[in-house]
């Protein structure tokens, strides 16, 4: 049996983040891996004999700017490059859009002028509203608490302190921050722009990850979460982690590493041991007992409580709300090694075009059936599809003259219809997506020579995202800020003395932000110096 300050559950990035800062004030830590790499769902690994990508996760702007500089990732090999443009949409009448410094404001006004002529000020709006908000992503939020007490004392400066942030907004972007949490990015964009593709440009951020329409309510705030990020100090946009997403999941583990932190890999959790009312270690697959004072698990919560917890440690009524949190992203995620690019319709040939996220989901209408579709008949026969090649950003992933591209495809349902599996259908919709790409891009499929295929059931296999959420739990309304994970368990601490959360289903949410890791980190300092202070 072995001993040790804090043991974690998951060595995804925010699990290495949430070690890197604990082993540097001084904590014993070991990492409990159920993979044979470090990473979670920010790897890169070869697919195809050559060829290297970054297998689920795919693309760098949440991963915040503190983190990196805390954690001296820049001194651990971290290199983050910048898109040369942003986002490339092309339409099946051949127009298309292209986004990026000194390129959205002309490429927009060829579609449409009035257009041009609104799309700064609602960037700007966005980017108000998120720049607000930045400020709550490395805090806890206010935590609902019983009872009067210290805890209460607590939350209620914090409380204060919220209040204080939000009252800095003027009475307009309240106004608009009410909009963004509540109404659908459908509405909303309908209501600014008469172009498709400039509706879509937005709207696609409204779906990354959420198994639902651009007009279902609360989409609007998903459109906002993906506009938190930044790249080398440039707000709101996005770039290429220089060797994929495990580039940024290695730097983390050697960071960790070098501050003491145990990494076991191959080392799935069986249990987490409760006695009495703490959670005071787990056991492994393999046996072993490992006892800590703290516990943080950076896995899905419904995973935690329903699969690694005695059922009897739980209340009924806590057991019974967390059963219901709500998993799904409707991904379908693909690695495709290619012996030549892509050349558009819309625009042919090679360009910067080819760097950026390149979305085939020309308008909301477009988007709206995908969805329908796929709850109807388990996937759509028109999927939203973004492709990335980041090759043409980092030649170290495949042999010269060559490329890789990632195709992060939506929709596809969680769990198919009629008791079918995503096992007997796996190559059938592979085959879709690609022949949807090749539609806008003709000679695409000829020029796939091997390829990768990640459905919601393999996503949830590999890497444990419940039905393939990659956010750990929808970004829904009654699953965020105070209500992630639960009502009275936003700070971080679980229903069991000794328990954290640390992952993306803890505040603020989804994406390679770190910010999770960062914030539990903090509170089981906090709890650790105030127990033997």
């Amino acid at each position: 049996m072995a001993e040790t300050d804090v043991v974690i559950i998951g060595a995804g990035h925010n699990g290495l983040t949430c070690a890197a800062y604990l082993a540097m004030a001084g904590l014993r830590v070991r990492v409990v891996e159920r993979r044979k790499v470090a990473g979670g769902a920010a790897v890169t690994e070869e697919f195809h004999p050559g060829f290297r990508n970054s297998v689920a996760a795919y693309t760098v702007s949440l991963l915040n700017p503190k983190i990196i500089s805390d954690l001296k990732l820049h001194d651990h090999g971290l290199r983050i490059v910048e898109r040369r443009a942003q986002n490339f949409l092309p339409s099946p009448d051949g127009s298309y859009l292209l986004t990026g410094e000194g390129r959205t404001h002309r490429s927009v006004a060829k579609l449409s002028e009035r257009d041009a002529d609104r799309i700064d000020a609602f960037t700007r709006e966005l980017e108000a509203i998120a720049d607000m908000l930045r400020k709550f992503v490395l805090r806890a939020p206010p935590n609902i608490v019983e009872g009067f007490g210290a805890g209460s004392i607590r939350e209620a400066f914090n409380a204060l302190a919220t209040a204080n942030i939000l009252r800095r907004l003027s009475l307009e972007q309240h106004r608009s921050l009410l909009d963004l949490f509540t109404r659908s990015a459908g509405e909303m964009l309908d209501d600014r722009f008469e172009n498709d593709l400039v509706k879509a440009l937005f709207g696609f951020d409204a779906i990354v990850g959420n198994y639902a329409s651009p007009y279902a309510a609360g989409s609007a705030y998903v459109m906002l979460h993906h506009a938190f990020g930044e790249v080398n100090g440039k707000k709101g946009i996005w770039g290429h982690a220089i060797g994929g997403m495990g580039a940024i999941t290695q730097a983390m583990a050697s960071v960790a590493r070098g501050h003491g932190v145990d990494i076991a890999l191959d080392a799935g959790v069986r249990e987490v041991i409760v006695e009495g009312d703490r959670a005071v270690g787990v056991i492994l697959d393999n046996g072993e007992t490992v006892r800590a004072k703290y516990i943080a698990s950076s896995v899905n919560p419904k995973l935690l409580y329903t699969r690694l917890l005695p059922a009897d440690a739980l209340s009924a009524e806590f057991l019974g709300r967390i059963k219901n949190w709500r998993n799904g992203s409707g991904t379908f995620r693909m690695n495709v090694a290619l012996n030549a690019l892509p050349s558009f319709t819309a625009l042919s040939g090679a360009g910067d075009h080819l760097s950026a996220g390149i979305i085939i989901g020309p308008s909301l209408g477009y988007m709206d059936r995908a969805w329908q579709d796929a709850r109807a008949h388990g996937w759509s026969r028109e999927p939203v599809i973004e492709v990335l090649i980041p090759s043409t950003l980092d030649d170290s992933l495949c042999p010269p003259g060559q490329h890789v591209a990632s195709l992060f495809c939506q929709h596809v349902a969680p769990q198919l219809p009629d008791g079918r599996s995503w096992d007997d259908h796996r190559d059938e919709v592979a085959d879709l997506m690609i022949a949807t790409v090749d539609r806008y891009a003709p000679g695409f499929a000829a020029s796939v020579i091997g390829r990768q295929i990640l459905t919601p059931l393999d996503l949830e296999r590999q890497f444990g995202l419940l039905g393939g959420d990659i956010f750990h739990g929808a970004l829904t309304l009654n699953q965020l800020f105070s209500a992630r994970p639960m009502l009275g368990h936003a700070d971080y601490r679980g229903p069991l003395k000794g328990l954290y959360h640390c992952g993306s289903g803890a505040h603020p949410g989804g994406g390679v932000t770190g910010a999770p890791g960062h914030n539990a980190a903090r509170v089981i300092l906090g709890d650790h110096r105030a127990l033997f202070a």
